[in-house]
């Protein structure tokens, strides 16, 4: 049985959640201890049993410790097996996460598989519906695994109520990645949208994004595209996203809209944090780097990429990753500044 230190970095749900993944991708059972060591509420929370209790059902596992406030998990993978799954993840506990941790051993299975979460789609701490749409389904179709997604209802904080859909279809095996320099930007598509709330409130979240990049790309030649919805959720909500498409990659910042925030506020955010990226050079943003290693250390030759942030997310999933399979890699900087990773899988020992 692997033991895995959950108190290892930051200390947080990921290294549960990349746990989860990788014992059911391999079949291989796993002790997790200090889980959330140091925290005002240490041990489990019920967003960490929503993933557990999701990654159980698709591999008839045998679980142990499965408790709020548990600070140790036994988890005991038997077969994956796909199909048509239903997770209601809770008012608004993030979907994005669970279905991210239930992917990798997926791609494998000899079925599609159907997934529809319940929960929150646009909430703090977790990737947005839509950088799932723009940037994850990207790298992943680029290195060999197709998903399709959709919404149907949004989820924001505090009331949730969203609903997605994934589909995965099985993959014949996963490609590298290599991107070293970032190629000329080709456009920007802005997203801002709100639930029960005036559409005004978008268009000031819009016009935030426009006015600090403008600045930055005064010289630059790209396509600008702006969407402004209103969209149905159970609660009020708000966010912007900033896609923005260049020659060789892709790249996406959420920022969300809560009670006393100001609009404008809520679009700089995303703005600075697309600035940050973009005067870095680096091909990966902060998010994805750390999403795509998983994936990556499943190929049958080396990955290279550079990234404007090595994260602490990034650290940890390197080192979950080399508990279960053996692989090697190389960081090329500092944490919290741009720099190269290499992934580097034993030849001997693809997926």
């Amino acid at each position: 049985m692997i033991d895995i230190d959950g108190s290892y970095g930051e200390g947080g749900g990921q290294i549960l959640r990349t746990s989860l993944s990788l014992s059911c991708l391999f079949n291989k059972p796993f002790r997790i201890f200090n889980i959330r060591k140091g925290r005002k509420k240490p041990g489990l929370m019920p967003q960490h049993l929503t993933s557990v209790r999701a990654s159980q059902l698709i591999s008839n596992a045998d679980v142990e410790k499965d408790e709020v406030g548990s600070t140790e998990l036994i988890f005991i993978p038997h077969e994956v097996k796909g199909g048509e799954f239903l997770f209601d993840v809770g008012t608004a506990g993030s979907t994005s996460l669970v279905l991210q941790t239930l992917i990798p051993s997926l791609i494998f299975s000899k079925e599609l598989t159907t997934i529809i979460l319940k929960g929150g789609t646009h909430v703090p701490f977790s990737p947005s519906f839509h950088y799932l749409l723009y940037i994850f389904r990207y790298f992943l179709n680029k290195i060999g695994i197709s998903i399709d997604l959709s919404i149907e209802k949004y989820g924001f904080y505090p009331k949730g109520g969203g609903k997605i859909k994934a589909q995965i279809k099985p993959a014949s095996g996963i490609k590298p990645l290599n991107i070293n320099k970032r190629e000329e930007i080709k456009k920007i598509d802005i997203l801002s949208y709100v639930s029960n709330l005036p559409i005004k409130i978008a268009e000031r979240q819009k016009e935030s994004i426009v006015n600090k990049i403008s600045n930055l790309l005064k010289d630059t030649p790209y396509k600008l595209n702006i969407d402004l919805q209103e969209v149905p959720s159970i609660g009020q909500g708000t966010f912007a996203f900033l896609f923005s498409e260049y020659n060789n990659t892709v790249a996406g910042f959420t920022s969300l809209g809560e009670k006393g925030k100001k609009a404008e506020q809520v679009g700089e955010e995303a703005a600075n944090e697309f600035i940050d990226y973009h005067n870095s050079g680096s091909a990966l943003d902060p998010h994805i780097s750390d999403q795509i290693v998983l994936y990556l250390s499943l190929a049958d030759k080396e990955s290279f990429f550079t990234t404007s942030k090595i994260t602490q997310h990034l650290l940890s999933n390197l080192c979950v990753i080399k508990s279960f399979k053996d692989i090697k890699y190389t960081i090329n900087g500092e944490l919290n500044q741009p720099g190269e990773i290499r992934i580097i899988p034993n030849p001997k020992y693809p997926y």
